[in-house]
């Protein structure tokens, strides 16, 4: 999503440069270290409104998001909807990273970046699966690790308590 700095100092608080994007697409989240498997192209839609050298661009995003079950590691559909604000300066002398206002590379300003930051910034830190068939799917191994249940917990028995086993069957 690029919007020219020309389109943007024209926008006022009368007349807003109003934007909506059906298929923004974000999908390099998945690629980066995050619990994001898959990510469709989302909704953005906003308006921008300019304010003597600050540009003020408040958007919803609404789209869908593929997570990892936190009990079964299975796929879990996460709908996602939310509304950020972000505030870019057309100044000279400003400094990025003062207040959270952001700088204008150029004669184009790129929305994209922004918007997956906020995204990954609504990812939940856990999300169950609703199916019930779901820890039947679940990986019962993987590099390094395995999963253990009541029933092969009891067939392994820790040889520093091997003599214990015995003073228990001994007592039936």
């Amino acid at each position: 999503m690029k919007f020219t700095l020309q389109r943007l100092k024209a926008a006022s608080d009368a007349e807003p440069l109003q934007f909506d994007e059906q298929n923004v697409d974000i999908s390099e989240l998945e690629q980066m270290n995050n619990d994001i498997r898959n990510i469709l192209p989302v909704h953005v839609k906003g308006y921008a409104v300019g304010r003597g050298d600050e540009i003020t661009i408040t958007f919803t995003v609404t789209g869908t998001m593929t997570l990892p079950c936190a009990r079964t590691l299975v796929d879990v559909e996460y709908p996602f909807s939310f509304e950020a604000a972000e505030v870019f300066s057309l100044s000279p002398y400003h400094q990025e990273g003062e207040e959270e206002i952001h700088e204008i590379p150029g004669e184009i300003l790129d929305l994209t970046p922004y918007i997956k930051e906020n995204v990954i910034l609504e990812v939940p830190l856990q999300v169950f699966s609703e199916d019930e068939n779901a820890l039947d799917q679940a990986p019962a191994e993987g590099q390094g690790w395995q999963l253990v249940t009541e029933e092969k917990q009891d067939e392994k028995i820790d040889p520093r308590l091997a003599k214990l086993q015995q003073y228990f069957k001994e007592e039936n």
